[in-house]
């Protein structure tokens, strides 16, 4: 039980800053009270979230979203309030100019335009000690015949190779796929083994990046995370979860024991250990629930199916495996799942001096009381800004 506390005690689960701001549907967007209105602010609420569960010590930048005209000093802000500036998300789906793609769009222009901004993001980097660039491109088509498939390969490759280039040292940068929308006939990194493809001709600094909510119903993918794992190209992920398509609703609520069964890989190909580098990110929309509690909410989810993988009686299971006994291993891996560990995190929290339910210490704190009297006036953050 030492090793297992020791293990997550040293989790480290990174939180979005649009997380914080407005989000929702294509339908429409629900506006809250006490919403950041610049990065200064999401960091504030961001730091909220490490205060309460003590595993979550950086925040994820979108750019331009969370343009600001000093980063040194954003980062400065982030020190201050006892958290860090994670990875760099780069924006190439919002402008006009994208309509048709991005880095992999017919005209040099636009593609210049593109990739100058994905190298804006590794001078960001550095000017925040971020060690990460996350890169998702909308780019596709929808219909057959609008571009040249392959090309359209070439022309990622090539834009893909620069950034790498950019990179310095200690720095990388993870591909994220996805497997359709906005493009509806052909997306240009549509799953893992694209993304991998371009990560292992890059070399080692290119990693992907696994969205939970990035794939066809039915997809195994905890074999997908534990293949990546075994090849040393799981970057990290982005957690949510979804009902049938890119919901991206909280981590664990759609399907908490595929949750359970996706960290048991992590932990079975040593992703939790000091060095691998696999990171763990939210990547959510908070459109009906309060954003703080939110997030907490989702990085207890993640915290508890961690537990849970670590619970694993792993030399029972490879006995079973063994012998071929198929009731007792799936016994050892549902006695695992069935555990209930909000007892042992809760005492967890309790050692390093921290509520033992974060959401309820949050709830009497004051916090969005205070922030919701305070943020009024000015433009609230959201999708854009």
């Amino acid at each position: 039980m030492t090793d297992i506390k020791a293990t997550l005690l040293a989790q480290h689960i990174e939180t979005p800053s649009w997380a914080y701001g407005n989000s929702g549907t294509r339908f429409k967007v629900f506006a809250q009270k006490g919403v950041p209105r610049d990065p200064y602010e999401k960091l504030a609420d961001a730091a909220q979230v490490h205060a309460y569960t003590g595993i979550a010590p950086t925040v994820a930048l979108h750019i331009p979203w969370d343009k600001v005209d000093d980063y040194a000093d954003l980062a400065r802000h982030a020190r201050e309030l006892g958290v860090g500036i994670g990875a760099i998300n780069s924006n190439v789906f919002q402008d006009d100019d994208y309509m048709l793609g991005s880095v992999t769009h017919p005209s040099g222009r636009v593609r210049r335009k593109a990739t100058d901004h994905l190298l804006e993001c590794v001078d960001i980097m550095d000017a925040t000690g971020s060690d990460t660039l996350k890169l998702w491109f909308s780019d596709g088509i929808n219909y057959p015949g609008q571009d040249d498939i392959r090309a359209r390969q070439d022309r990622l490759a090539e834009s893909l190779a620069e950034v790498y280039d950019r990179l310095g040292g200690g720095q990388r940068f993870l591909l994220e796929y996805k497997l359709f929308e906005p493009a509806f006939y052909a997306t240009d990194v549509p799953d893992w083994g694209t993304a991998y493809a371009h990560c292992v001709k890059l070399g080692p600094k290119a990693q992907v990046v696994v969205d939970t909510g990035h794939h066809a119903p039915g997809v195994n993918i905890e074999f997908i995370v534990a293949f990546l794992l075994r090849e040393g190209k799981l970057g990290g992920f982005d957690f949510n979860s979804r009902f049938y398509a890119d919901d991206d609703l909280m981590v664990g609520a759609a399907d908490p024991f595929q949750l359970f069964r996706i960290m048991y890989e992590v932990v079975r190909g040593g992703g939790l250990d000091a060095g691998t580098g696999v990171a763990f990110m939210l990547d959510q929309c908070h459109n009906i629930e309060p954003k703080i509690p939110g997030q907490i909410r989702s990085v207890m989810n993640v915290q508890e199916a961690t537990a849970k993988a670590l619970l694993v009686d792993r030399e029972a299971l490879a006995a079973a495996q063994a012998e071929g006994d198929v009731l007792g291993a799936n016994a050892v891996f549902m006695d695992a799942y069935n555990t209930d560990v909000r007892p042992l995190l809760a005492e967890l929290r309790e050692e390093r001096g921290l509520a033992p339910d974060p959401m309820a210490a949050y709830a009497k704190s004051g916090y969005f009381e205070k922030i919701a009297a305070e943020r009024v006036g000015g433009q609230q953050a959201g999708w854009g800004a």
